[in-house]
C-alpha cells in the first residue's frame, strides 16, 4: 500500500541476478553455438541456416575420432601425475610451519598469474636444443651434445602437469590443512609405518579432495589450446586446437561449433560418471 516492493520480489533478488548473468553469458550463446552447429556450410558465404547432422556425422570418422581419444587419454595423464605429485607435496605442506606455509602459497599464486602462453614458451625454450636443459647435462658431462626434446609428447604432457599442479594444490590444500593430526598418530601407534600410514589411512580418508582436485584439472587440460601447439607435433594436437583450426583457418564455423558442443558433452559426462563412481564408493 505505501509503494514498498512486494515481498517476493525482495526474497528472489538474490537469485533473480545471477540467474539473468547465466542466461546473458551461458545459455545465449551456448543456444547460438548449438543453432549454428546444425547450419549449412557456404564456401562462398560462410554459413546459411539449416538443419542437417552431416557436421556430427563428420567428426565421428576415424581422424577426430583419434583426436577426441587423444584429447581424453593426455589430459587424464596429466591430471593422473598432478594429483600423484600435487598430493604428497601439498601434505607436507600442511605440517610445516604457518610463515612457511604462507610463502609457499604464494610462490604457488605466483605461478597462477603466469598464463598459458607464457608457461608454453617458457617450457619449449627449456626443452630446446639451443638453450635447453640439455646444454646443462652437457655442460656436466651428463651427454655428449645437446638434444631438442621438443615438440614430442613427453614436453606437452610436461607443460600440461606444470599447468595443473598449482590448481591441484590449491583444491587439496583446505581439505588437508583440517585433516586431524590424531590420525596418523593412531595408525603409528598401532605399528604402521610412516609409507602404509599415507597410502592407508591419509589417502583414502581424502578420497572425495582427491577426485575433485583431478576432475578439475582434468576439465581443464582437457581444453588446453596453446601447450598442444608450442610443445606438441601435430599428431599430438587436442581437440581444442581443431576447433580452432576450423573455426578460423579452415572458415567452417558449423563444424567447429558442432565439435565444440560434443567435446563440452563428453567434458559434463566424463566429468558426470566420475562424480557418480565417487559417490558410489561413499556409500556402504
Amino acid at each position: 500500500m505505501n509503494g514498498a516492493p512486494p515481498k517476493g520480489l525482495q526474497q528472489h533478488s538474490a537469485v533473480i541476478y545471477p540467474a539473468v548473468m547465466l542466461l546473458i553469458f551461458f545459455v545465449a550463446p551456448f543456444g547460438i553455438m548449438l543453432a549454428v552447429s546444425f547450419y549449412h556450410r557456404v564456401e562462398s558465404a560462410f554459413y546459411e541456416p539449416a538443419f542437417e547432422l552431416a557436421n556430427y556425422a563428420r567428426f565421428l570418422t576415424a581422424f577426430f575420432g583419434k583426436a577426441l581419444g587423444f584429447s581424453i587419454w593426455i589430459a587424464a595423464l596429466a591430471s593422473a601425475i598432478s594429483v600423484a605429485v600435487a598430493f604428497p607435496f601439498t601434505y607436507f605442506m600442511t605440517r610445516l610451519g604457518r610463515p612457511a606455509q604462507v610463502r609457499w602459497l604464494v610462490l604457488i599464486l605466483a605461478v597462477l598469474s603466469l598464463s598459458e602462453v607464457i608457461i608454453g614458451f617458457a617450457w619449449s625454450s627449456l626443452l630446446s636444443r639451443t638453450a635447453g636443459v640439455s646444454n646443462i647435462l652437457v655442460w656436466l658431462g651428463l651427454m655428449a651434445q645437446p638434444e631438442a626434446w621438443t615438440p614430442a609428447f613427453s614436453a606437452l604432457l610436461i607443460g600440461l602437469v606444470y599447468l595443473g599442479f598449482p590448481y591441484t594444490v590449491l583444491v587439496l590444500y583446505p581439505a588437508l590443512s583440517r585433516l586431524d593430526p590424531e590420525l596418523a598418530q593412531a595408525s603409528r601407534m598401532l605399528g604402521a609405518s610412516p609409507f602404509k600410514t599415507f597410502f592407508l589411512v591419509i589417502v583414502p580418508v581424502l578420497r572425495n579432495a582427491i577426485m575433485s582436485a583431478f576432475i578439475m584439472v582434468f576439465v581443464f587440460d582437457l581444453g588446453a589450446y596453446i601447450l598442444p601447439q608450442v610443445l606438441g607435433k601435430p599428431e599430438h594436437w587436442t581437440l581444442s586446437v581443431h576447433i580452432t583450426d576450423q573455426a578460423v583457418f579452415q572458415s567452417n564455423i558449423p563444424f567447429a561449433a558442432a565439435l565444440a558442443i560434443f567435446l563440452m558433452l563428453v567434458s559434463l559426462a566424463l566429468v558426470s560418471l566420475t562424480m557418480l563412481l565417487g559417490q558410489q564408493r561413499r556409500t556402504p
